[in-house]
């Protein structure tokens, strides 16, 4: 079967499903937390009235949305999205879908897919620009065992990996070596580098369901951190692609017996999982970002880096949205909580690359996110927060072109930075939020549903806990 030249019109898909011998199809659409979910039906009930009208499913079974009592939603596929599963036995066409009230007929504004619809409808609306580009390099682990458990009396977790540092002595009929130090892990060849062929089986994968791969390489850390670096694209379709890019790393991963987690911080004392992700506005097919401000920007992208800044602590909420994301915003690690602009540092929270001097790559790269982020929301959010420094005109101020990690504390005394748990980037979230309400974008309900279930499903679950650790400090006391 192949995904070459995908059809794009509900005739075309029908053809398509029957030259491939398609047998199911399934339809799937992320959750408010950025989650896939999905249900499969067989090609005999795909017809091109179901473009339009949809499939019914229960909305209270899905985190953050309806409730029992008014749960009935339907998932209306888009044609455009059509890709054939690499991973099930049976050929299988996936439909990616936005959720609709079947009462109203109306677009679920809990629907993170429609969202960003919304997000670039309002792009366009204010002549700004038409298209947003959005380049996220999501890093993440792969493991080779991870167990975990929690309850009321005991807590615990435990990752490893062949290639994990502390495995340095173990028995392994021969342990060979090439295991990667901490911190150590930027790059290297195999076979220290013991996840290459996998990588490579990832990327493939990703370039069949038409994901352009630019570069793979093991990451930073210890134990097989990894980072595959995926093409630009405008903002609804790279949110799609990045929910396809989770997808298939870890059932690429799951197929060789290895388990793959994009959580922010699962190691203590080495590097963590970040998603940069890189930025522009463009019109008419022109780049808006290149231009004879700082390192090559444009006055209009300056104005866009101090909206970024200026939201910060807000936008965490999104692209930062778990606890375990404040693990890795500490100061000392490769994620920059210092809320600053540099060109090419990369101890900034906002660099601009070096590349952008060519006009076509003028880009900025917001380094604080990670992978825990719904890349739907999270695009979204940045969109509106650079677009509200666009159209206030706001000042990003000097640019901080010094090693951060290095300056003394009284150097950075008058530099903000990111919040130090999720808890705080919510609170943020509370008090600067009206910049997403423009153009009905976020809706109010939206932003409560979020910072409710934050607060009561996550921020106070773990606040409530003991922690291991906590036994190491105070058990005898």
């Amino acid at each position: 079967m192949s995904n070459a030249h995908p059809p794009r019109t509900p005739r075309e898909i029908l053809e398509y499903a029957r030259e491939q011998d398609v047998r199911m199809v399934d339809l799937r659409f992320c959750d408010l937390l950025g989650s896939w979910h999905h249900f499969t039906v067989p090609t005999h009930e795909l017809d091109e009235g179901s473009f339009e009208a949809g499939f019914a499913f229960d909305g209270s079974s899905i985190r953050g949305w309806r409730a029992i009592n008014n749960s009935d939603m339907l998932v209306v596929p888009d044609p455009g999205s059509a890709q054939i599963d690499p991973f099930m036995e049976v050929p299988t066409l996936v439909l990616l879908g936005d959720i609709q009230d079947p009462v109203t007929g109306q677009d679920y504004e809990r629907d993170p897919r429609t969202l960003a619809k919304r997000a670039e409808a309002y792009l366009t609306s204010t002549g700004i620009a038409d298209t947003a580009f959005f380049g996220p390099e999501a890093e993440f682990f792969i493991f080779d065992d991870v167990r975990f458990s929690t309850s009321k009396n005991q807590g615990m977790y435990a990752v490893d990996s062949i290639s994990g540092h502390w495995n340095n002595d173990r028995e392994e009929f021969p342990n060979l070596g090439y295991k990667v130090k901490p911190k150590g892990g930027y790059v290297p060849v195999p076979p220290t580098d013991a996840t290459h062929d996998l990588r490579t089986e990832m990327c493939l994968a990703l370039e069949d369901v038409g994901i352009t791969v630019e570069r793979h390489h093991h990451e930073v850390a210890t134990a097989g951190q990894a980072e595959i670096d995926i093409r630009y694209d405008s903002m609804l379709s790279q949110a799609d692609k990045m929910c396809w890019f989770k997808y298939i790393i870890k059932n690429v991963g799951r197929r060789a017996g290895k388990a793959v987690t994009f959580m922010p911080k699962p190691l203590f004392g080495d590097n963590g999982n970040g998603m940069h992700t890189h930025m522009s506005l463009w019109k008419d097919g022109s780049p808006l970002f290149s231009g004879d401000s700082y390192a090559g920007m444009s006055d209009l992208a300056m104005h866009y880096i101090a909206g970024i800044l200026a939201h910060a602590p807000a936008l965490c909420a999104f692209t930062n949205p778990s606890t375990n994301s404040y693990k890795r915003l500490v100061p000392g690690y490769e994620a920059p909580v210092n809320l600053a602009y540099s060109g090419g540092n990369r101890s900034a929270s906002i660099r601009i690359p070096a590349a952008a001097s060519e006009p076509k790559a003028a880009r900025i790269e917001f380094r604080t996110p990670d992978p825990t982020a719904n890349p739907y929301m999270a695009f979204a959010a940045l969109l509106m927060a650079g677009l509200d420094g666009i159209e206030r005109k706001l000042d990003p101020g000097e640019p901080l072109d010094k090693d951060i990690y290095s300056m003394a504390p009284e150097e950075l005394a008058d530099v903000p930075s990111a919040p130090g748990s999720l808890e705080a980037a919510l609170d943020a979230l509370d008090a600067d939020h009206e910049f997403l309400l423009k153009g009905d974008v976020f809706s109010k309900d939206l932003l409560d549903a979020w910072v409710g279930w934050k607060r009561e499903n996550e921020v106070d679950q773990v606040r409530s806990r003991p922690h291991p650790h906590e036994f190491e400090l105070y058990f005898d006391i």
